[in-house]
Order: C-alpha cells, then structure tokens, then sequence
C-alpha cells in the first residue's frame, strides 16, 4: 500500500478572489468572472490541442485549507453532511476542481471564466472537459436537488 504521494503544482491560478467572502460556491454561479492560470513554462508543450476545447477541467490544491473534516456544514444549507457529499476545501488532500470556460491560451497563459478560487491557489493539473465522456444523464445530486426544486438559483451561492 502507498503511504505517501507526493505532487508538484504545474502552475498557479490567479483569480480576482483575494479572500474567501464574496466569490461564489461555484463558478456558475458568477459566469463572466476571469481568472488565469500562469503555467510554468517546462510544461507549455502540454499544451498542444487545448485550444480547441470550450471548458476545462481544473485540479487545485485548497492552499489556505488548514482543516481536515469527515463532516462539514455546506453554504447551501445548516445541515451536517459527509466530507465526499460536499465540496469542502477541509478534506484530508485538499484536492479541488472547477469546470471552466476557456477563453484564450497565449505562451503560458490560459485565461477563463467562470473562476470559483482564490488568487495564488496552486494548480495541479488541467484535464479537458469532453462533452462525450463527461456528462452524465438522469443525474441525482442527493442533498442538492432540493436547492434547486423550485428551478431557482439558491441565495446562499456566495461566501458569506
């Protein structure tokens, strides 16, 4: 068994989010807002392609997370839930993602919108988002759905 893995970020994301309070719970809550990812420049050849990807899925690491939980109070709601049921920065690896949309690639810089994370966080991997092998039908997203019931978009979508 591995006791240990160790990763290096590939890059640094920059986000206009200096504090938590005020950036949505997720990107889509706030779409045009850009963000940019200073890739270290030995890895621009991993490049190659990207443009012709809309989205990009985006694998950070929570930086400024200093807890780890196995349960935690989502911003949705006052209740309780399992640490893999919500999307807590206070999880044992620290380990994010986001869905983005590409906007333009020039040298080491990926600039994209819909940005859900604060300024500096460290990138540890950027993976394109397939519309063939990444969405999903008859979805259920168990405690969520009933935020989204009424077909509105919750008020507690930002940091408070």
């Amino acid at each position: 068994m591995i006791k240990e893995i160790k990763v290096k970020p590939i890059g640094i994301i920059h986000a206009p989010y200096k504090e938590p309070k005020g950036m949505p719970i997720q990107g889509v809550f706030k779409k045009n807002v850009k963000g940019t990812i200073h890739l270290f420049p030995k890895y621009i050849a991993g490049l190659k392609d990207i443009k012709g990807f809309s989205h990009l899925i985006l694998v950070y690491y929570f930086h400024r997370s200093k807890e780890e939980r196995l349960v935690g109070k989502p911003f949705l709601e006052d209740e309780e839930h399992g640490i893999f049921a919500i999307r807590s920065p206070h999880r044992k690896n620290h380990i994010g993602i986001s869905i983005v949309k590409l906007e333009k690639v020039r040298g080491n810089i990926i600039t994209f919108t819909d940005v859900d994370v604060l300024d500096g966080t460290p990138l540890l991997d950027i993976k394109p988002y397939v519309k063939y092998f990444d969405k999903c039908c008859k979805v259920k997203s168990g405690w969520i759905d009933k935020h989204f019931k009424s077909g509105k978009i919750p008020a507690k979508t930002k940091i408070k």
